[in-house]
Parts: structure tokens; sequence; C-alpha cells
């Protein structure tokens, strides 16, 4: 699932929440590292608001893996 906002990243974890822990987490993952590659291009083409968009994304989605790996 390709995340570019805070609606996408919440919808994709609600999507996500019937997956077992390890699905979750391995789905959690990889929509990190697309958003980590998302940010190092804006960040070449100076695009402040992709970045911003991006690492809140990247928060929404480490807070979720926090609260998987703390059950």
């Amino acid at each position: 699932m390709n995340i570019n906002n805070e609606d996408q990243a919440r919808e994709a974890i609600a999507l996500w929440r019937t997956d077992p822990a390890g699905a979750q987490l391995k789905n959690l993952r990889l929509a990190l590292e697309s958003l980590e590659l998302s940010q190092m291009y804006y960040e070449q083409k100076g695009n402040e608001q992709g970045m911003a968009r991006a690492a809140a994304c990247q928060t929404i989605i480490t807070t979720r893996i926090a609260e998987i790996e703390a059950e």
C-alpha cells in the first residue's frame, strides 16, 4: 500500500489491525522504509511540504510499531 499522507497511514494501520502481529510489523516496516525513501527524495528536490508529510507518516507508523512491540 502506498502511503502519501497521514490519512492514508491511518487507513493502512486500520486495515492491517486484523492481521497477526508479525504480519502487521512486516507491513509497517515496509511502509516505513518506503516513507524514508520518499523523504530523501523530497529532501533532494527541496520540497519542504513533502518532507513534513513523510515525517508525519513515519511518526504514525513508528508509534504503531511501538504499540505492537509493547503488547
